[in-house]
C-alpha cells in the first residue's frame, strides 16, 4: 500500500477548520479591541489585549492539531483511564481553592500566564471515555444494569463536579451526548426512554431549583420584560443583527462592541458578525459548520472499527450541540447557556480543545482511507493473480 499525504487526508475538513478558526481570531479583535481599550482586563488597556492572546492559543491549537491528526486514534483506548483520572482531578482542583473565578462562577485554573477551563477538556475526555466502554459493551448493551448502566455513574459524578462550578450548559451538552452515544450503541429503547425522562426531570429541577437561573433560562421569551437585566443582552444582541442587514456595516463597523453589547467577543460574537458582515458573514459561519458535521457524519459511517465510529460520531454531536445552543441563544430561539461559538467565540480552552477533537476527526478519516486503499490493492492484487 502506497502512502501518500495528498490522498490520505480530508482536505476539505482541515482547510474548513483553519478558515473558520482563522476568520474567528479576525472577529476576536473586531469585537473585542474597543473592551481591550477602555475596560482593560487586569488594567491592561491594550487593544490588542484579546488578539494576542486568541493568536497564541489559536498557534498552540495549530500545533496540537498536526500532532492529534498523525496520532493513531486508537490508542486513546489504552489512554482511557488517565484520561478519567485527569477529569476528576481537574474538576476537582477547580472547586478545593485552585480554581479562579469569573462571571459569578468558578469554572478556570490559572497555570502561570494560561487560564485553562478544565471543563471544556472534559467534554471530549468523557466523548473519548464513552466511545471506549461502549464499543466494549456491544455484547451485552441491552442489558442496563450490566451494558448501560456503568458508565453512567462516572457521568453522573462528572456531571456533580461541573454543576458545583456552577455550569449548566456544559452539563447537559456532556449528558446529551452520553444519551446520544448510548442511543447508537444499540441500547433498547425502554432504557433511552428512560434516560431520556430521567435527564429531562434532573434538568427542569436543576433550572428551577435557583432563581438566576431560572431568569436566565426564561428571560428569551420576552427579553424586553427586563430590558436592563436579564433581557439586556439578547436585546442588543437583535440590534446588531437588525443594524447589520444583508451586507453589513463593514469589518469594524460594529457599534454594539462599544460596550453596548455584553460578551461580544465570547457568547454573542455571532451577532456583531451579523453586524458588521451581515447575513452574508453569517451565512459563512454555517456553511463551514455544515462543512465539517457533515464530514464528521461521513467518517464515522465509514468507519468500520465500532470504537472509532463511536468517537467520531461522538465528536460531531457534541459540537453541534455547542453550535446550536450558540446561535439558538443569539437568536433568541433558546434560553442563554453561556455556551461559546466553536472556533470563532474568544477563548482558549474552547478553541483547543474544538480543534484537537476535529483533529481526531481527521485522523479517523485518515484511517479509513487508508483502510479502504489497502482493500483496493488486495483486490487488484487477486485479480491479477
Amino acid at each position: 500500500m502506497k502512502y501518500s499525504i495528498i490522498k490520505d487526508h480530508d482536505w476539505l475538513l482541515i482547510l474548513t477548520v483553519f478558515a473558520l478558526a482563522s476568520f474567528g481570531v479576525l472577529m476576536v479583535f473586531s469585537s473585542s479591541y474597543v473592551e481591550g481599550m477602555y475596560m482593560g482586563e487586569g488594567g491592561s488597556g491594550d487593544p490588542y489585549f484579546f488578539l494576542k492572546r486568541q493568536a497564541v492559543w489559536f498557534l498552540l491549537a495549530t500545533i496540537l492539531f498536526i500532532f492529534f491528526m498523525h496520532f493513531n486514534y486508537h490508542v486513546f483506548k489504552k489512554l482511557t483511564p488517565y484520561i478519567l483520572i485527569l477529569s476528576f482531578l481537574s474538576l476537582f482542583l477547580v472547586l478545593v481553592g485552585f480554581g479562579s473565578s469569573g462571571g459569578g462562577a468558578q469554572r478556570w485554573l490559572q497555570l502561570g500566564p494560561f487560564r485553562l477551563q478544565p471543563s471544556e477538556f472534559v467534554k471530549l475526555g468523557m466523548v473519548i471515555y464513552l466511545a471506549q466502554v461502549y464499543s466494549q459493551k456491544q455484547v451485552y448493551i441491552h442489558k442496563f444494569i450490566k451494558g448501560v448502566l456503568p458508565p453512567l455513574i462516572v457521568v453522573g459524578l462528572i456531571f456533580i463536579l461541573i454543576m458545583r462550578q456552577p455550569d449548566l450548559g456544559t452539563a447537559t451538552a456532556i449528558l446529551m451526548v452520553t444519551f446520544f452515544i448510548i442511543f447508537l450503541s444499540g441500547a433498547r429503547w425502554i432504557h433511552i426512554i428512560g434516560l431520556g425522562v430521567v435527564g429531562g426531570s434532573l434538568f427542569t429541577v436543576l433550572a428551577v431549583s435557583e432563581s438566576y437561573r431560572f431568569r436566565r433560562l426564561t428571560s428569551f421569551v420576552d427579553p424586553f420584560a427586563d430590558p436592563m437585566n436579564d433581557g439586556l443582552q439578547l436585546i442588543q444582541g437583535y440590534i446588531a443583527f437588525a443594524h447589520g442587514g444583508l451586507t453589513g456595516t463593514g469589518l469594524g463597523g460594529s457599534v454594539q462592541k462599544l460596550l453596548y453589547l455584553p460578551e461580544a467577543h465570547t457568547d454573542f460574537i455571532l451577532a456583531i458578525i451579523s453586524e458588521e458582515l451581515g447575513i452574508l458573514g453569517v451565512l459563512f459561519v454555517l456553511a463551514c459548520y455544515g462543512v465539517i458535521l457533515f464530514k464528521g457524519v461521513l467518517i464515522g459511517i465509514k468507519c468500520k472499527n465500532p470504537f472509532g465510529s463511536l468517537l467520531a460520531f461522538g465528536i460531531v454531536f457534541q459540537l453541534a450541540i455547542q453550535v446550536v445552543f450558540n446561535i439558538g441563544a443569539v437568536s433568541g430561539l433558546l434560553p442563554i447557556t453561556g455556551i461559546t461559538l466553536p472556533l470563532v467565540s474568544n477563548g482558549g480552552s474552547s478553541l483547543l480543545v474544538t480543534m484537537v477533537s476535529i483533529a481526531i476527526l481527521a485522523n479517523i478519516s485518515r484511517h479509513n482511507i487508508r483502510q479502504n486503499r489497502l482493500k483496493e490493492d488486495f483486490d487488484n492484487q487477486v485479480k491479477t493473480a
